[in-house]
C-alpha cells in the first residue's frame, strides 16, 4: 500500500498496549506507575536542588550525581505522556512521528545513563587511586567537557534511528507491545529489509553498553588493587564505602539490561507479559532507585536533606 506521497505505507497512528492479559485492575496499575513517577521526579529534583543549594556539595562527585539525576528526569519524562495516557485515560494511540520522537529520546537518555555511570566510576578511581591530584584532574571545565561528550556521543549515535525506521513500510499492523515506543518493538511490525536497523542497533549497543561496562569493571579492578595496598582495614572499608552508592546505581542499571537481553535470547517463548514487565523494570526502576540509593548511602546527601528540613521547621 502506498501513502499520499507514493511512499510505502506508514500508519498515521500506532496503538500502544498496557499489560498483556490484564483486562482488569488497570486503576491499580495506573496508581503504581503514578507512584513510580512521583518518586523518580520528586527524588531527582530534590537531588538537583540540594546540590545547587548546598556549597559543601559543589564537588566533582556531586556534579556527576546531578548529571545522573537530570538524565533520570529525562528518562521518566520521555515515557510519562504515553504511559499515563494508556493506563490513566485508556487512550492508546500515538502519532507515528511522535512515536519516533519518543523512541529517540528514550534510547538517547538510556545510553547517556551508561556514559554518566562510566564517568562516575572514573571519579571514584581518581578519588581513591590518586587523591592528591583529585581536584587538579577533575576540574569544573573537564567535568563539563565530559558531560558534553556524553551528550554528543549519545545524540549522534542515536540520531539515525528515527530515519532508519521512517524509511520502512509497516504492513504487520500498528499495535505495539508496550505503553511507549522502543526501536525493537517497532521492528516487530515493520516490513521490508530491517537488516540495517538490526546491525546498526547491535553496533550501538556494543559500542555503548558493552564498552562502558568493560571500562567500569576495569576501573573497579584498579580501585580494588589500590585499596588492597592500604594497611589499615578500617581505611580500606572507608575507601570502599565511598563507592557503594555508585556500585548500587550500576547494578540497578545493568542488571535489568542483562536480564532483558538474556530473556530475549534464551527464553523467546516467554509470555508477552514477561517481556513487557522486564522492559518496564529496565526503564522505571533505575530513575526511581538512584535518588533513594544516594540519599540512604551517601552521608553528605543525608546531611544536606536534614539541614534543609531543620531550616524549614524553624
Amino acid at each position: 500500500m502506498l501513502g499520499l506521497n507514493d511512499t510505502p505505507f506508514q500508519p498515521a497512528t500506532l496503538e500502544l498496549t498496557g499489560i498483556p492479559g490484564m483486562h482488569t485492575g488497570h486503576a491499580w496499575i495506573a496508581l503504581l506507575f503514578c507512584f513510580f513517577y512521583f518518586i523518580s521526579i520528586a527524588g531527582n529534583l530534590s537531588i538537583l536542588a540540594l546540590v545547587i543549594r548546598e556549597p559543601p556539595l559543589h564537588q566533582p562527585m556531586y556534579y556527576f550525581l546531578s548529571m545522573l539525576s537530570l538524565n533520570d528526569l529525562g528518562v521518566s519524562l520521555s515515557t510519562l505522556p504515553t504511559v499515563l495516557a494508556t493506563f490513566c485515560f485508556n487512550y492508546r494511540h500515538v502519532g507515528f512521528d511522535a512515536c519516533l520522537v519518543q523512541m529517540f529520546f528514550i534510547h538517547t537518555f538510556s545510553f547517556m545513563e551508561s556514559g554518566i555511570l562510566l564517568a562516575m566510576s572514573f571519579d571514584r578511581f581518581v578519588a581513591i587511586c590518586d587523591p592528591l591530584r583529585y581536584s587538579a584532574v577533575l576540574t569544573n571545565s573537564r567535568i563539563l567537557a565530559m558531560g558534553l561528550a556524553i551528550l554528543t556521543k549519545s545524540f549522534s549515535t542515536l540520531f539515525p534511528f528515527p530515519f532508519l525506521v521512517k524509511r520502512l513500510p509497516f504492513c504487520k499492523g500498528n499495535v505495539l507491545h508496550h505503553s511507549y515506543c522502543l526501536h525493537p518493538d517497532l521492528m516487530k511490525v515493520a516490513c521490508g529489509d530491517i537488516h540495517v536497523n538490526n546491525v546498526y542497533g547491535l553496533f550501538v549497543v556494543i559500542s555503548t553498553y558493552g564498552v562502558d561496562s568493560v571500562f567500569i569493571l576495569l576501573s573497579y579492578a584498579l580501585i580494588l588493587r589500590a585499596v588492597m595496598v592500604i594497611a589499615s582495614q578500617e581505611q580500606r572499608l572507608k575507601a570502599l564505602n565511598t563507592c557503594m552508592s555508585h556500585i548500587c546505581a550500576v547494578l540497578a542499571f545493568y542488571v535489568p539490561i542483562i536480564a532483558v537481553s538474556m530473556t530475549h535470547r534464551f527464553w523467546k517463548s516467554a509470555p508477552a507479559v514477561v517481556h513487557v514487565m522486564m522492559a518496564n523494570v529496565y526503564l522505571f526502576v533505575p530513575p526511581m532507585l538512584n535518588p533513594i540509593i544516594y540519599s540512604v548511602k551517601t552521608k553528605e546527601i543525608r546531611r544536606g536533606f536534614l539541614k534543609v528540613f531543620r531550616k524549614s521547621e524553624t
